[in-house]
């Protein structure tokens, strides 16, 4: 029976991931923040709900070995733990911005380097780590979570290079929108006192993602779940699996046209003229 810890199992894609797994047989080491939101989950079979704070190494190294001592091992390792920062980048604050590169990018990169001598050892396992739509385009006030997902894309795809020897992969999973809580759990918004340049354009760019119409190729976790379930027992050396109707079209969209094009095609759709 194999065996795969999840991080940030409590809501959303995390949670539907661990139910997913077990449901098709595996061991599942469900990992959050806040272990009591993960009741549920602890009364399935094979599932063990851990405390993991992607922010706090010792609380990965914790979770991890107590995966390995239950379960004997760890075949594939989700990194799916995530902070959304929203507004100009000019208003974001030094603990904002701290926060949104150490929950997507540094959290993601101490689980890899927790799992990553079990993996050598064994020979085998697989890194999924989910990024976004967001880490191959981007939409304006978002700079700074494109960052990290621009980031956790080149990280992965070097690492690929680096641990091929050791029969170890890498996976990238690439949400578009997904219905989850995220916006009210996990997303933040930058303000500073005193600067209202950007209101009347963010003005226009939240009330265009807020159009329900925008919603309407939307996945529902348990679809982007089943994505990654595929993406690591398909058997392949394939790297990006792009989630979701709306992820493909805007990739696709994306590919035809030129950075000043798309650039001049942002502005004009969010009126941020």
């Amino acid at each position: 029976m194999k065996t795969i810890l999840i991080t940030g199992a409590s809501t959303g894609i995390g949670r539907a991931c661990a139910e997913h797994f077990q449901a098709e047989g595996w061991n599942v080491a469900a990992t959050m923040r806040t272990p009591s939101k993960g009741a549920a989950l602890a009364e399935l079979d094979n599932v063990e709900v851990l405390a993991l704070d992607v922010t706090d190494r010792a609380s990965i190294d914790a979770a991890v070995a107590t995966t390995i001592e239950r379960f004997g091992a760890i075949d594939v390792v989700l990194n799916n733990a995530g902070y959304g920062l929203a507004g100009a980048l000019e208003a974001a604050s030094p603990e904002q911005l701290e926060r949104q590169f150490a929950t997507n990018v540094y959290g993601p990169i101490y689980v890899m380097q927790a799992c990553l001598p079990h993996m050598r050892e064994r020979r085998a396992g697989i890194i999924a780590n989910v990024t976004s739509v967001g880490g191959r385009l981007v939409l304006p006030f978002n700079s700074l979570y494109h960052g990290t997902k621009f980031a956790l894309e080149g990280i992965s795809e070097s690492l690929a290079l680096e641990v091929a020897k050791w029969g170890i992969q890498v996976k990238l999973i690439e949400p578009g929108g997904v219905r989850t809580d995220f916006a009210g759990r996990s997303l933040d918004m930058t303000s500073k006192e005193g600067l209202d340049a950007y209101d009347e354009t963010l003005g226009n760019v939240v009330k265009a993602f807020m159009d329900p119409a925008r919603q309407h190729d939307y996945s529902e976790p348990a679809d982007t779940a089943k994505i990654i379930f595929d993406a690591v027992t398909d058997g392949t050396g394939r790297l990006r699996y792009l989630a979701g109707a709306d992820a493909e079209a805007m990739v696709e969209q994306r590919a035809q046209v030129s950075d000043e094009v798309y650039r001049d095609a942002m502005i004009e759709q969010f009126g941020m003229k």
